[in-house]
């Protein structure tokens, strides 16, 4: 494994001056992908709900690694117990090659087998080899040329086949077999916040965006994890209310600091003036030509027991659940999607949004969470804010060089893992609990 390019300089032991070099470095960069994204840890694939039928497949990626999501023939014993998702290696075993393309309409597909189209190996939808031409050789008279050899095992040329775990219909996937089961992996403290979105609920697909950022991965899973910035970069959330800095709110981690997630819930009514003043982004005559936008209506899912005052009950309208290293699950009032994090080197990445709904929805509410994710995607009215400050947190970076370093000293300095959840936005200590895993997960 390569070495950085430079070594990390940090400002004592902790984590809230984040070096640019964590950023920029190529050599680092591939340690990531070796130790993060391809190590031991659970990368999102996609949705369940996307591969309804045996055969459906997705091409989804485990960092740079580009996989098949595909919905295997299932036996009847095994139904109930067993799903039917495998996750594969998009790479031939004989000759390397990237077999499965994109479908025309986009990245699903139906498949009865795959069959690479150099050589037509064929594979079954688990991955087992199935066959390939001239195994045994081409006949000629008496004799037979060519051929594999004697101790070909067609078991074990098979493609490369991830460990997969599916909780609430979202579908995990690792390379190692290092890495804790799922639901450990996840922790206690953030499943209560998964349950609520997808538990005993079956997902309706309704679209997706997609887009290319310029900027270092882990950007994004920082800007999800801040909730500093959203009342002040975002004139959509401070102007209209949606996510202000006096507005209820938690920040929650789970134990060893790598998930996250961001709870608030909107103001009833009124309004703290002192947060909006003097902020640039709020637009007090600001109005909205289509009122339907905010056309919030709450769901009875959104109460739940609180998970940290017994006897209580919460009522959020916004949770933003980051998962380390690669997916973020946002409910925004009615919107609900996953956010997929696939690298592209050490200065870029893709970011895929799922937006999905429920099953038993009306066409009301089908209608309403499409609207609301408008304010979402490449050109959403909040997020195309948060892609183009990557961006420009990325040319800093650079213009700077390695020995630079970001301050994440917002609510102090320490990285709060392992103490009581936040229960205000004016913090930086999500952040700051994500470099101390990431330090100790990096051998840094």
């Amino acid at each position: 494994m390569n070495a950085p390019e430079a070594p990390l300089h940090w400002h004592g032991s902790g984590t809230s001056r984040v070096p640019f070099g964590a950023y920029t470095d190529p050599a680092l960069y591939q340690r990531e992908l070796d130790r993060l994204f391809h190590g031991p840890h659970w990368c999102y694939v996609g949705l369940a709900v996307e591969i309804p039928n045996t055969g459906d497949y997705k091409l989804s990626w485990v960092g740079e690694r580009q996989v098949i999501m595909v919905r295997d023939r299932v036996a009847p014993k095994d139904r109930g117990s067993d799903p039917g998702i495998r996750v594969v290696e998009n790479r031939c075993a004989h000759r390397g090659v990237r077999f499965c393309q994109p479908p025309m309409d986009g990245q699903v597909g139906n498949a009865r087998s795959f069959v690479c189209p150099y050589h037509q190996w064929t594979y079954k939808l688990n991955g087992d080899l199935a066959g390939l031409p001239f195994k045994d050789g081409v006949k000629d008279g008496d004799c037979v040329n060519g051929g594999m050899p004697a101790d070909f095992d067609l078991s074990k040329n098979g493609l490369t086949k991830l460990r997969v775990a599916v909780l609430h219909g979202l579908v995990f996937a690792t390379f190692s077999d290092e890495a804790e089961p799922l639901e450990a992996y996840l922790g206690d403290a953030l499943k209560p916040w998964l349950d609520r979105i997808f538990a005993g609920r079956e997902l309706k697909l309704l679209g997706y965006n997609r887009q290319r950022i310029p900027g270092n991965w882990k950007l994004m899973q920082e800007n999800i994890k801040d909730p500093y910035h959203p009342g002040l970069l975002h004139t959509w959330f401070v102007t209209f209310g949606l996510w202000r800095a006096d507005q209820k709110s938690r920040m929650v981690m789970d134990a060893h600091g790598r998930h996250a997630v961001m709870i608030s819930r909107r103001n009833d009514g009124g309004e703290n003036k002192t947060v909006t003043q003097g902020v640039t982004s709020f637009k007090a005559d600001m109005k909205l030509n289509d009122p339907r936008l905010l056309d919030v209506v709450p769901e009875p899912w959104w109460t739940i027991a609180d998970p940290q005052q017994p006897g209580q009950t919460i009522t959020p309208t916004v949770t933003m659940i980051t998962l380390f290293p690669s997916v973020i699950i946002q409910q925004q009032v009615n919107s609900l999607s996953t956010r997929h994090i696939v690298p592209r080197g050490p200065g870029e990445f893709d970011f895929v949004w799922t937006h999905f709904g429920f099953a038993d929805d009306t066409e009301e509410m089908t209608t309403r969470r499409l609207r609301q994710a408008n304010l979402f995607g490449p050109a959403g009215f909040v997020s195309a804010d948060d892609g183009e400050v990557i961006e420009f947190s990325q040319d800093g970076f650079r213009q700077w060089g390695a020995d630079g370093s970001t301050l994440c000293e917002l609510g102090g300095k320490a990285d709060g893992v392992g103490q009581p959840p936040t229960e205000h936005m004016v913090t930086e200590t999500l952040i700051r609990s994500m470099y101390a895993y990431w330090r100790k997960a990096m051998g840094l």
